[in-house]
């Protein structure tokens, strides 16, 4: 009959059709199924009811029985009937569609979220439920219903509220486990994401059991994915590394959490993200290194000064292992990320950490060290902002030490004591460069006191012939000193040409330059100019040295755009107390045979530097007396130069007067220099700078003959001068510039000492040279010289004398080295024996007779009253 109710089936008909192998549960004893009631004849059911719905009865009841087996709930009419089963069981399950591929029912999950909401007690229940069913569902391969479940516990994380939202975490990170330990990728892929969300959500309530431990594990290893499909390589990856930032953030600022800054996790996490970094210069594909990148950044910038050290240490062990340190690029890419974002204040940890590893690779292939190196320099560099930190000198010492290393290396040919590995001299050059530009780079960061004492300290590492004959490896000998002398300068020169100071005093003491100018003296050329480098470099405030690149003639000062200035107090002090030393260096530096293109050049360049620098009358002067000094001294036949060296000399001298007129002298001065050069250029061109520091110099055969026409004339500066502000030191060309072979500074103070002893004046007016008695000799500045220091004038002598002891101290036995210096000092004290016996000598008395001797003021005894 149309329109009536179909017969349903009986339930015993319904549990025959279970699936093979599953039976029906067991009921109570006194309690049998339910049988479903007919409907009367005649009835049928209301329109609006469908027969599809209708239909689906059997197939709810199946669900109900399957629901019943799979849960394993007790037997009661609860567990059999779905009506009757928990409420909160009942909105988990309403979630579910029929098809997975529906998605989440929302409106469902909006009852199940106000119900969780609204009995928070039963979160963990839910949960567990919720749990379960993904686990079921996981097991059976069911992986719509996976997501759907995974998307609900989301959903409730992120509607708790903070205090009861730790009744969902461990059924929530347990069931991450699960999905992390599938061998499927997708399932990796949705677990991380969900753990991301996870991570961001902020809890005011702590966790003291809660372990993170095997999500970094798994984090890391999902870093290093190998699956043969790039595409879900990548994405694996990424996954990976953005749930190591969920760790990071979710353990990094809470206490009570784990410690992710203990070693055994930085060795995990660390390097999983430097091979996903390195990634990004081997493929040009998409890759995680993006991704990577601003996961390693966010982990160092939330480092504090404590664990600093347990996240750089895993990059150094990953850069050695890998042989990373010879691309260099890669580290150097690795450290920029690294200093730009941890906290400025903790930079000098990083380098310290370098330097550290540094020294544990000193017997490592010079390629290595030279990759650290490099490092070093860009790390310094940016660290610029900061500080080097408390061991400023630690840093500057470790880099020197490496130096003397590489020359030892480079002189044995071998980068270990056994013997046993090679190197060679061009991969020793490239380290010696690259610790030379470092040490520059760390210079840099410093303020200017600091560098004032670098510059001190390198200066006491270079070694002197003599004082440390045997500097660096035994073997090496005087080849190794020389090899260090030059490194060391170098590095002394990387750091005064960015050392900017306005007091001349106190970027050129007296404890620096003072050794500093021993070297010019020194027969190796390359010494030589290294060290008018450092002066010129030192001496020029203003810049003007790079305007200046090459001596010439033709320079305008108009377009130069030279900046000058007058002395101040500070500089007038530094003329008093320097300026001679420097003037007699500059001479004795003209007269080395060994000079070459590059030193003429230094020279003109520290002669103009100085007549901006310290640019007053008295200055001017002297450098011109010193000029007319070169100029006698490259026409002189008692000197060993050649023709060269000659033209060199004049060459400096015209184009440093050709500068110097331009500058401030009156413009008869200028008239007479560019007379001269005119005159050159005419008839002697290699007088001059452009014929001789050029690439072949055009120089005459034979001796060379100079006429008076090309010589600049004393008389006629002297007369240009007068009548001018310079008028008042003209006085001083009449005496022509004669440098002393001693100390200057030392023969002033004795100077003094002789002006005060040869006061004696002869009292008697009756004095007859019949009568006398043999005339006391007068105590002269002179006389002190030479009772002082028995030495002759003559250079060639001096020379020789300072050869036959360096050659001493470098091969004597040290008996006979302190042999030599006992007998030194014991004539030392009888020439001042002979000195003090002249002092204390009385002039002669009026009446022509000789006073009795009188004692001595250091031999007389006082009564004890009247010592005070």
């Amino acid at each position: 009959m149309p329109g009536t109710l179909p017969r349903f089936p009986s339930v015993p008909a319904l549990l025959s059709s279970l699936p093979r192998g599953v039976s029906p549960p067991s009921l109570p004893r006194g309690i049998t199924m339910p049988s479903l009631p007919s409907m009367p004849r005649g009835m049928s059911l209301p329109r609006s009811v469908a027969m599809s719905t209708v239909s689906q009865a059997p197939r709810r009841l199946l669900q109900d029985c399957c629901s019943v087996l799979d849960h394993q709930t007790p037997g009661g009419l609860c567990g059999c009937c779905w009506a009757l089963r928990p409420r909160y069981k009942r909105l988990v399950d309403n979630i579910f569609p029929e098809d997975p591929e529906d998605g989440l029912v929302k409106a469902n999950m909006e009852k199940l979220t106000f119900f969780a909401l609204s009995a928070p007690e039963k979160l963990d229940r839910i949960a567990a439920y919720l749990s379960e069913r993904l686990t079921r569902e996981l097991n059976r391969h069911r992986y719509g219903y996976v997501c759907i479940a995974m998307e609900a516990m989301e959903q409730l994380l992120l509607a708790c509220h903070c205090q009861s939202i730790n009744l969902l975490v461990e059924s929530f990170l347990s069931t991450l486990r699960l999905l992390l330990e599938a061998d499927r990728p997708h399932l990796h892929i949705l677990a991380t994401n969900s753990f991301v969300k996870f991570a961001n959500i902020e809890e005011d309530t702590p966790s003291y059991h809660r372990s993170y431990d095997f999500f970094v594990s798994r984090f890391s290893e999902m870093c290093h994915s190998e699956h043969e499909d790039p595409d879900v390589r990548n994405r694996i990856r990424v996954s990976g590394i953005r749930g190591l930032q969920g760790v990071v953030r979710k353990t990094v600022d809470d206490e009570l959490q784990v410690n992710i800054w203990e070693p055994r996790h930085m060795e995990q996490i660390v390097p999983a993200l430097l091979v996903n970094l390195q990634q990004h210069t081997h493929t040009n594909s998409e890759s995680p290194a993006e991704q990577t990148e601003v996961c390693f950044r966010e982990l160092l910038g939330r480092a504090a000064y404590g664990h600093i050290n347990n996240a750089i240490k895993p990059v150094l062990m990953h850069l050695d292992s890998h042989s990373l340190w010879e691309g260099r690029s890669f580290a150097v890419q690795c450290f920029h990320i690294i200093m730009y974002s941890i906290q400025s204040q903790h930079s000098h940890l990083v380098i310290q950490q370098l330097l550290g590893h540094l020294d544990a690779n000193s017997r490592s292939p010079a390629s290595v060290r030279a990759g650290i190196v490099e490092v070093l320099s860009e790390a310094a560099v940016i660290e610029a902002t900061g500080s080097v930190g408390p061991a400023v000198l630690e840093v500057f010492n470790t880099l020197l030490r490496q130096l003397r290393q590489s020359v030892d290396y480079q002189l044995t040919g071998y980068y270990d004591n056994a013997g046993t590995h090679k190197t060679t001299s061009a991969k020793e050059k490239t380290l010696q460069d690259a610790v030379i530009k470092t040490i520059g780079s760390f210079a840099n960061t410093l303020p200017v006191y600091q560098r004032s004492e670098v510059m001190l300290f390198i200066m006491g590492k270079i070694p002197v012939p003599g004082i440390y004959p045997a500097l660096g490896s035994p073997n090496a000998g005087f080849e190794g000193s020389r090899m260090i002398q030059v490194m060391l300068l170098k590095s002394l020169l990387q750091v005064s040409e960015r050392y900017e100071s306005s007091n001349l005093l106190t970027a050129l003491p007296s404890s620096f330059l003072e050794p500093l100018l021993s070297f010019t003296l020194m027969e190796d050329p390359e010494i030589r100019l290294l060290v008018l480098s450092i002066l010129t470099s030192l001496i020029d405030r203003r810049h003007n040295a790079a305007r200046l690149t090459a001596a010439s003639v033709t320079f305008d000062v108009s377009v130069l755009q030279l900046k000058e200035d007058r002395c101040s107090r500070q500089d007038n002090l530094f003329i008093r107390k320097h300026a001679q030393r420097l003037y007699r260096h500059v001479y004795l530096t003209c007269k080395e045979e060994s000079s070459g293109r590059g030193h003429y050049q230094a020279l003109f360049t520290l002669l103009a530097v100085l007549s901006m620098e310290l640019a007053n009358e008295e200055v001017v002067v002297d450098l011109i007396r010193v000029v007319l000094a070169l100029q006698e001294l490259a026409l002189s036949n008692h000197e060993c130069l050649s023709v060269f060296n000659r033209c060199g000399v004049h060459a400096v001298c015209a184009a440093f007067l050709s500068l110097l007129s331009q500058l401030g002298p009156p413009p008869p001065l200028r008239l007479h220099v560019t007379q001269v050069i005119e005159s050159r250029q005419s008839r002697a061109p290699h007088l001059l700078p452009d014929d001789v520091f050029c690439d072949k110099p055009r120089l005459p055969e034979g001796e060379l003959k100079v006429d008076e026409d090309f010589l600049f004339a004393q008389s006629k500066i002297s007369e240009a001068l007068t009548g001018s502000s310079y008028s008042a030191h003209t006085e001083r060309f009449n005496t022509p510039y004669t440098p002393q072979l001693t100390d200057e500074d030392r023969l002033s103070k004795r100077k003094s000492i002789g002006d005060v002893i040869s006061l004696q004046i002869d009292m008697d007016p009756h004095y007859c040279g019949d009568t006398q008695q043999p005339q006391t000799e007068q105590i002269t500045f002179e006389t002190l010289k030479n009772a002082i220091e028995d030495r002759g004038g003559v250079e060639e002598e001096e020379r020789r004398r300072r050869l036959q002891v360096v050659e001493r101290f470098q091969t004597a036995p040290f008996e006979e080295i302190a042999a030599h210096c006992g007998a030194r000092t014991s004539l030392l004290q009888s020439k001042l024996d002979q000195v003090f016996d002249l002092i204390i000598r009385p002039p002669p008395s009026p009446s022509g007779h000789s006073p009795p001797r009188s004692t001595p003021l250091y031999e007389m005894k006082f009564p004890d009253l009247c010592v005070y």
